[in-house]
């Protein structure tokens, strides 16, 4: 009897914690989708709220968190859940292993606009998947991607921002230790990082360490929590939005790929150009393979799964290695950690052109459309060239790359975790 009775209550008890349960989601969701579709999200409306926790003492307190911000990390967690990809029902041609284009973006929404009309150029443009990965909500940026219409688009965002945590680790918190403070003087102190700081001497600094974090992440989450990619058996191009694209490069990336298969099976990686922003009508039916180098071959890299299962294997030295560059500390690794210094198969004549003469390395002011005329300018004296019938591959020695010389930015214990936490997070 007593168990019967028992029984009962216990099943009563949890219909009412799901009703409670579901009547919270529900709300909730409704709220972010108004939010969402209408994007009247302004900071004239925000009311701080303190997340208390009484049984830390005052002097780490967590921070303050204000609604806009937490409206924000909601998004960010249901858009990345939900993938959806737009144009779809427009265009279904795109074969289920053609070329996928990711893009890292930050917040140069001019630059991000040059890199759509590129696109847009490119001959065979509606058969890639083009993935915008955001570390920055911006309805500007919004507006830019919506301007896609001629391939297939998937919006991912990185969920470890600065602007998602501005006043807390992986953002600025109060509490860091000042960037050029001596290590001595910092545990005095007692700011967070004091034990922590990089190689040479100096505490981290978010903006800095943002970008290596969501290079990292974007890449496992690609390959592993895009559902769209699940098994996907083809090229996964890594680009960025100051980036400028022929109007042939996806015709030279399969031409590219094809000659891998039949003459280069243990190239790592296939690169669209290096820096050059000469033009070499001679060259475009051309490619060489050579050593990859971090300088020369980090802009316009595409790569197969089992270039990425290999690279994933090195997570912890990737995420150790005091340089806050991704592509140095990719370089770290073909010298380190992978069984072999990386072969790369690259065009001679550049399909893609760095168009950001300003950012994170550039203190100069921004000027897109400048760029833009000399980038053009190359294109255009290169267009009876472009779309070659033949590549001619040529194979030079493979030199031996030396250990690079660490930038660090990169010393604090919480980056290396974070880093290598995203294959559970996710």
């Amino acid at each position: 009897m007593r168990f019967r009775i028992y029984k009962r209550k216990v099943f009563i008890l949890t219909l009412i914690v799901i009703a409670f349960a579901f009547a919270f989601w529900n709300s909730g969701k409704q709220k972010k989708g108004e939010l969402f579709a209408k994007e009247a999200i302004t900071k004239s409306v925000l009311v701080t709220r303190r997340i208390s926790n009484d049984t830390l003492p005052e002097k780490i307190q967590r921070p303050e968190v204000d609604n806009m911000t937490l409206v924000y990390r909601g998004i960010v967690y249901q858009l990345n859940f939900d993938q959806t990809i737009k144009n779809v029902e427009k265009i279904k041609t795109r074969q289920k292993d053609d070329l996928v284009v990711v893009v890292q973006v930050h917040n140069r929404p001019d630059y991000l606009r040059l890199l759509v009309d590129s696109l847009r150029k490119a001959k065979g443009i509606e058969n890639i998947l083009l993935i915008f990965s955001h570390d920055f909500w911006s309805p500007e940026i919004n507006q830019v991607v919506a301007t896609v219409d001629f391939c297939q688009v998937l919006q991912i965002f990185f969920p470890f921002s600065i602007q998602l945590y501005p006043h807390e680790f992986p953002g600025n918190d109060p509490k860091d230790c000042p960037r050029d403070i001596p290590k001595k003087d910092a545990l005095k102190l007692g700011c967070i990082n004091a034990e922590y700081p990089d190689s040479f001497g100096h505490y981290r600094e978010a903006k800095f360490s943002q970008t290596k974090h969501h290079w990292w992440w974007k890449l496992h989450f690609v390959w592993e929590r895009v559902k769209a990619l699940h098994n996907h058996s083809g090229l996964v191009l890594f680009i960025e939005e100051d980036h400028y694209l022929a109007p042939d490069f996806y015709y030279v990336l399969n031409k590219m790929w094809s000659l891998q298969k039949e003459q280069c099976p243990d190239c790592d990686v296939l690169s669209l150009g290096s820096y050059s922003l000469a033009g070499f009508p001679s060259k475009l039916d051309k490619a060489e393979v050579k050593t990859w180098k971090s300088t020369e071959h980090n802009m316009g890299m595409a790569m197969t799964r089992d270039t990425y299962q290999n690279l994933i294997k090195c997570t912890d030295t990737f995420c150790t290695y005091d340089d806050y560059n991704w592509d140095w500390s990719l370089q770290h690794l073909t010298v380190t950690c992978l069984p072999y210094f990386w072969k790369v198969m690259v065009a001679e004549a550049p399909r893609i052109f760095h168009a950001g003469d300003c950012g994170m390395h550039h203190k100069k002011a921004c000027m897109p459309s400048s760029q833009k005329s000399k980038i053009e300018s190359i294109l255009q004296n290169d267009q009876n060239h472009m779309f070659p019938e033949t590549l001619t591959l040529n194979k030079l020695p493979m030199s031996k790359i030396a250990p690079r010389v660490k930038n660090g930015g990169w010393g604090d214990i919480r980056d290396h975790e974070l880093c290598k936490s995203y294959r559970r997070l996710q």
